[in-house]
């Protein structure tokens, strides 16, 4: 099991330990920065932490010695072409290549590009086949000013094959590692575009989208308006109409041996965003989203306005130890699945991405 939790805040990144007296917070780095992405690479050990640092830019740090010390290496920028071009204002998403790939990396970036380092970080390229996907033209901001590529999933059986999720901008797979693309949209709907575009490609939000590394043929998406299942590696779509109490969310987590069972944080909408009744809840489904359980014992139910971002719930590799992070600086662990939830650390700054390692 996972016992050690890495935690990304507006206000730094914080180190949690399990003990045989529970969870506590073991160090902290970083305090003041905003910390936008974390990630352990299994492969080498090695930790990554992204800043947003506002109008001082994106940072990367890397630490190779388990988090005693940290090194800032390049983050991902866009070519310039004079004093003309994009500049990255956010790192949404950091994952690691195949596991033919050491060294590998991919960083998804708000406005939404996709980047390519195959020097554990040392340096970065910019797919420009995704940036220059026609259909581009229509991808647009959600809760930032401009799109941003927010998942990334690479298949374990290929490294060649990826799946990502563009907030707002749809599902993109490519069969080539990324020398190509097409859009995946079929089963999706955006009910607030008008009809005749709602099943376009390019313009479904996908909040978050997962797939399961036991079964990499099932991927789960959050959906602005819903939430989808493919079983089929993202060739098709079904909606999930079962989910309770609601159907908006951000959070999504998926089991990382049975296709069947993952996890969402529900919420109402729109310009609310806030927990179902003041109730905050999980809500799982162990069957293929045939049915849910709505999850409460440990979380609060009355009063409770936690939103939990998209990368700020996490399941370690046993599939039994969740942890979940809010907006109101509230981190809570499951050690059953989310049966039951402690609350491991309060009071800190609002949580933006909680990672084992």
């Amino acid at each position: 099991m996972g016992d050690r939790l890495l935690v990304g805040t507006k206000k730094g990144l914080f180190e949690l330990r399990r003990t045989p007296g529970g969870w506590s917070i073991a160090g902290t780095r970083f305090i003041g920065d905003p910390i936008s992405m974390l990630l352990h690479d299994a492969r080498d050990g090695a930790l990554y932490a992204a800043e947003a640092l506002g109008h001082f830019g994106v940072k990367l740090q890397r630490s190779r010695d388990g988090g005693e010390s940290w090194q800032e290496i390049p983050a991902p920028a866009f070519p310039k072409s004079g004093t003309d071009g994009p500049s990255v204002s956010y790192l949404f998403c950091l994952e690691t290549g195949g596991a033919d790939q050491p060294g590998w990396l991919w960083c998804g970036t708000i406005p939404g590009g996709l980047f390519l380092s195959q020097d554990h970080g040392e340096s970065w390229t910019l797919n420009q086949a995704l940036w220059d996907l026609p259909q581009r033209k229509d991808w647009m901001g959600g809760g930032f000013d401009d799109a941003g590529v927010a998942s990334i999933c690479i298949d374990p059986r290929r490294s060649d094959h990826m799946t990502i999720g563009v907030s707002t901008g749809g599902v993109w797979i490519t069969d080539d590692g990324g020398a190509s693309w097409r859009g995946s949209a079929e089963g999706m709907y955006a009910d607030y575009f008008p009809p005749e575009r709602r099943h376009d490609p390019e313009v479904q939000d996908i909040h978050r989208l997962v797939q399961c590394p036991a079964a990499p043929d099932t991927l789960w998406v959050q959906h602005h308006n819903g939430v989808f299942r493919s079983t089929d590696a993202a060739r098709s779509w079904q909606e999930v109409t079962t989910i309770r109490p609601a159907k908006f969310g951000f959070a999504l987590a998926v089991h990382p041996r049975d296709p069947d069972t993952a996890w969402f944080v529900p919420g109402v909408k729109d310009e609310c965003r806030v927990p179902v009744d003041a109730r905050l809840v999980v809500a799982r489904t162990r069957d293929g989203a045939r049915s849910f359980d709505v999850l409460t014992a440990g979380l609060p139910q009355s009063h409770a306005y936690d939103l939990v971002y998209r990368h700020a719930l996490a399941v370690d590799d046993s599939g039994t130890r969740l942890a979940m992070g809010s907006t109101t600086g509230h981190l809570w662990v499951s050690e059953n699945g989310g049966d039951a939830w402690t609350l491991a650390a309060g009071h800190l700054p609002p949580i933006s991405c909680v990672r084992f390692a």
